[in-house]
């Protein structure tokens, strides 16, 4: 006979709201301790956070062992399939494009739109990643836009921060919509539509910044000098077109809209004015962040002369993958399409779960597994992969063949999401992440000051704004009812605005997460470089979280309240 465990989660197992939260500080500290100072490899300190993790849950906050140790296997499965499968899919697309020669065609399309490599690294990681995070996400326009900086000439860290920083404004409407679509349902708004334009007005004034830190980061002072207008004239265009669709019933595709009006906006304006000092930028961009890390990198050589000449008919054939990309996935979103993709889903309950329970008492979402075979971008980007090598006229051993390289390059970074996940898991079963978010919560009058960084918390631990808004919109809801009477803004409006800021301050959070940074790490092919990214990364990510929330702050009052 099997004794069923209840387990409903405490947010406060201590009886002081401070301690408790303190307490279950102690993994997100460990991790960034043994990643950030004492420089880890990222699959031990992984391991090692998850650890901390589970002896609070099971010390600190009464967990039964039996399902701590069950909920870290569920997610430690789930980081695999499908986070890792959907990443491993991505770099095997791109992969594929470099083994059949094709992708030096791509980068001499790119260096037509303008021929500095500080212009074309903003058009890769600012709009085309910011097309990938509409499509795909999950890591994917992290891992391309990485590997493609690279084979521009810039050095492996640099374009790994480069592609970091560059995923954070579109993250909120990413994957199609759904992390501002989960915060609106989870926060118990009818119509997505109370929500999509706060995130999306938020996020949009981070763009008038992005694409300067992106210049100083490739840079320095001299890319920021000299490259400063299409810096402004990408941000204003892609903030503007998020503006708008984020507050109209296409809000699902306000990054899709936002990358391909920047993009023209760009090509328009590169007619008429073009950046000083492209050639001379060259050699600095190659420059290595870290000498040590990066001993082994040569920049690639590039001929084009004696590459011939780039014909409409190349330019098509190496743009084939990444049109695909958009058909497939444009297909995959059309809702007829993705309830029978959805149908293909194989769900069963997970062993030792049956007995845990959400805050309120209901059943958790983590008692069952979802095998989304096809429902989950892996399988789209492994049959444009194929499709992509067929294409190509590469031999079908020779696309499995990449596969298998990129598995082997990859599995310290599959062990490391595995143990990120598996953390995250714990901690939100357990109760310990709700008992950050609501000692964050008792902040009182200033709260809508601070909202942002129940997201930024959320996505740092699970690597996801969707999950940080499934995590925290429901807190962010109830305290703006507490706090809404009597405010500028009321009751509804300030429900609006912590919910929204909730989705928001999760894109700043993305960029240090440590599922992030093994993307980031394994794409330009120098696993165990996690610590020395997110010391380069972590700076930014603040300067950004200060930002959000000075301006949700104000936007809980008179002074930026006719925003919302």
């Amino acid at each position: 006979m099997v004794i069923l465990n209840t387990f409903t989660p405490s947010t406060d197992p201590f009886g002081q709201q401070w301690l408790s939260a303190l307490v279950a500080l102690l993994p997100i500290v460990s991790m960034l301790v043994t990643l950030g100072v004492l420089r880890w490899k990222a699959h031990v300190a992984g391991g090692f956070s998850w650890a901390v993790a589970a002896l609070v849950a099971i010390l600190g906050f009464g967990m039964p062992v039996g399902q701590a140790l069950s909920t870290s296997v569920h997610g430690f499965i789930y980081g695999l399939f499908p986070i890792v499968w959907i990443l491993l899919a991505a770099i095997w697309m791109y992969e594929v494009t470099v083994a059949s020669g094709r992708f030096e065609d791509l980068r001499r399309t790119f260096f037509l739109i303008s021929d500095d490599p500080r212009v074309v690294g903003l058009i890769i990681t600012f709009c085309f990643g910011g097309l990938l995070e509409a499509l795909a996400g999950y890591g994917a326009p992290v891992a391309i836009t990485a590997a493609m900086l690279v084979a521009v000439g810039f050095s492996p860290l640099r374009s790994a921060v480069t592609a970091l920083l560059a995923n954070t404004v579109p993250v909120a409407f990413g994957a199609v919509g759904l992390p501002v679509l989960m915060a609106a349902r989870t926060g118990g708004f009818d119509d997505v539509l109370a929500i999509s334009p706060i995130t999306g007005r938020i996020t949009a004034m981070l763009c008038l910044v992005v694409p300067f830190l992106l210049l100083w980061v490739m840079d320095g002072a001299k890319g920021l000098k000299e490259c400063w207008p299409i810096g402004l004239a990408l941000g204003l265009s892609f903030g503007a077109t998020k503006w708008i669709v984020s507050s109209t019933s296409l809000y699902n595709l306000t990054e899709m809209f936002a990358a391909v009006v920047s993009v023209c906006v760009a090509i328009g304006m590169l007619r008429i004015w073009h950046p000083r000092g492209g050639d001379m930028s060259r050699d600095r961009i190659s420059v290595p962040l870290d000498a040590e890390v990066e001993k082994d990198f040569i920049p690639q050589a590039h001929d084009d002369a004696a590459a011939g000449a780039l014909t409409g008919g190349r330019i098509m054939m190496a743009l084939v993958p990444y049109l695909m990309v958009i058909v497939v996935f444009g297909i995959a979103a059309i809702p007829a399409v993705k309830d029978v993709l959805k149908a293909t889903d194989i769900e069963f309950a997970w062993p030792l779960l049956a007995g845990l329970q959400e805050i309120d008492g209901s059943a958790s979402a983590h008692t069952t597994f979802t095998f989304g075979w096809a429902s989950t971008p892996g399988i789209l980007l492994a049959l444009v992969a194929i499709a992509t090598g067929f294409i190509y006229r590469m031999s079908f051993a020779e696309t499995m063949g990449v596969l298998w390289t990129n598995m082997k390059k990859m599995r310290f970074a599959a062990l490391t999401i595995g143990c990120v996940v598996a953390l995250a898991y714990v901690m939100g079963d357990s109760g310990q992440t709700l008992a950050l978010g609501v000692a964050i919560a008792g902040a009182g009058a200033i709260y809508a000051a601070l909202a942002p960084v129940l997201g930024w918390i959320g996505t740092y631990v699970t690597g996801s704004d969707t999950s940080a808004n499934i995590l925290f919109s429901g807190l962010q809801s109830s305290v703006g009812q507490q706090i809404g009477p009597g405010s500028h803004l009321g009751v509804e409006g300030m429900r609006a605005l912590l919910v929204g800021s909730n989705a928001a301050g999760g894109v700043v959070g993305k960029m240090i997460s440590p599922q992030s940074l093994a993307i980031a790490a394994a794409a330009i092919g120098l696993g165990g470089s996690e610590s020395i990214i997110l010391r380069k990364v972590f700076g930014w990510s603040i300067v950004l979280l200060i930002l959000m929330c000075i301006l949700t702050g104000l936007m809980s009052t008179p002074v930026l309240s006719w925003l919302i």
